[in-house]
């Protein structure tokens, strides 16, 4: 079992650290999730001077378990954290946390795929991207990355591969989290013209450890209860170290006002719940999901979700992509700055077996 360290709220026991930790901060929004998480732990293992806004109600569990990845003495790295008490749509809270701040990371974003939460995500996805790239034209940060998606791409299903080139489409049957994302983006070009250093990275679907009831954690909670059922659609997937070392290395090189897709391989959602099974030890995904029952799928779990007022497990937009074929191209980013990207194996070795210590 991880022993969680006691962590205390600076902002609540002295008066907010104005430059008390010294100059050339890098602040990160988004902390509590799984890339900003992972990207916290990374700048701090770097020694850098990290500054995180957290909202009031976020839990820090997963966090310190993701620390605890990388080094045994995660307690102490932790604490090189200066945790500040905030939120993206909150003008006061924001200004406090960039005082001193010369990079940001924007890693926060609400995904839902829920009707019921399409308000708030486009306030949060848009208008907060908007007060950050606000604040950091005040303050002159000297550069901002942006954590995108895939989703703000058009997508061209059996007519090639989808790269940057593939801008977005407001004819195209646009679904409210990409709707969102793309006016994130659109706040962030803004900022560009307006003289602000900007990078946005367009991530695939992302795999990675701490997160396990969440997202794509999910993949493996299921994998480990054998989970039956498979599709053959197929989209990238990208590691989440990949994304934290591609979002770092783009912040530490001269490129900037361009967006890059981050794709270490194309693959079925049959063979990811496989090979992840494969690691877990369980047995692999046997029955295949057709349109049809995707279809029933999606309607029955909506009914279940209105009646208990749970997130349905399967929605409309879930059930549909589950079903596509797209191919991405992360060549722009491997031409332009050397990356290379992590086997998809390779990934989901590691992350099962962090699975695995963390279940047991």
């Amino acid at each position: 079992m991880i022993e969680e360290p006691n962590i205390t709220n600076k902002t609540e026991q002295t008066p907010f650290p104005l430059g008390r930790i010294g100059d050339g901060l890098i602040l990160i929004t988004g902390g509590t999730g799984l890339v900003g998480a992972h990207l916290l732990a990374n700048l701090a293992l770097q020694g850098k001077k990290v500054r995180a806004l957290h909202r009031k109600s976020s839990d820090l569990k997963n966090i310190k378990k993701v620390f605890s990845y990388y080094t045994d003495d995660f307690k102490k790295l932790f604490k090189t954290i200066d945790w500040v008490e905030g939120n993206i749509l909150d003008i006061p809270s924001l200004e406090k946390a960039f005082v001193n701040i010369e990079q940001v990371y924007h890693c926060a974003a609400i995904v839902s795929f829920r009707k019921k939460d399409n308000v708030i995500m486009r306030k949060t996805n848009i208008k907060g991207t908007a007060n950050m790239v606000n604040l950091s034209l005040v303050n002159k940060v000297k550069k901002f990355c942006y954590v995108s998606s895939i989703a703000t791409l058009d997508k061209n299903e059996g007519k090639g591969v989808i790269d940057e080139s593939n801008e977005w489409n407001p004819d195209a049957n646009n679904y409210e989290y990409a709707i969102s994302k793309y006016g994130g983006e659109m706040e962030v070009w803004r900022g560009s013209q307006e003289g602000l250093p900007v990078v946005i990275v367009n991530p695939g679907v992302i795999l990675g450890a701490g997160f396990w009831e969440h997202n794509t954690g999910r993949f493996f909670t299921n994998a480990a209860n054998s989970f039956k059922y498979y599709t053959t659609g197929k989209t990238a997937f990208v590691g989440v170290q990949d994304v934290v070392k591609a979002m770092m290395q783009l912040m530490e090189s001269k490129l900037v006002n361009q967006n890059y897709l981050l794709v270490s391989e194309n693959a079925t959602f049959q063979y990811v719940m496989t090979e992840i099974a494969k690691v877990l030890s369980t047995k692999p995904p046997t029955k295949k999901v057709t349109p049809l029952i995707a279809s029933i799928a999606w309607r029955l779990a909506w009914l279940q979700g209105f009646l208990t007022g749970k997130p349905p497990m399967v929605t409309k937009h879930s059930a549909k992509s589950a079903q596509q074929v797209y191919d991405y191209s992360a060549a722009k980013i491997q031409k332009e700055l050397g990356f290379e990207f992590e086997r998809l194996e390779e990934t989901i070795q590691r992350t099962g077996k962090r699975f695995l210590r963390d279940k047991t």
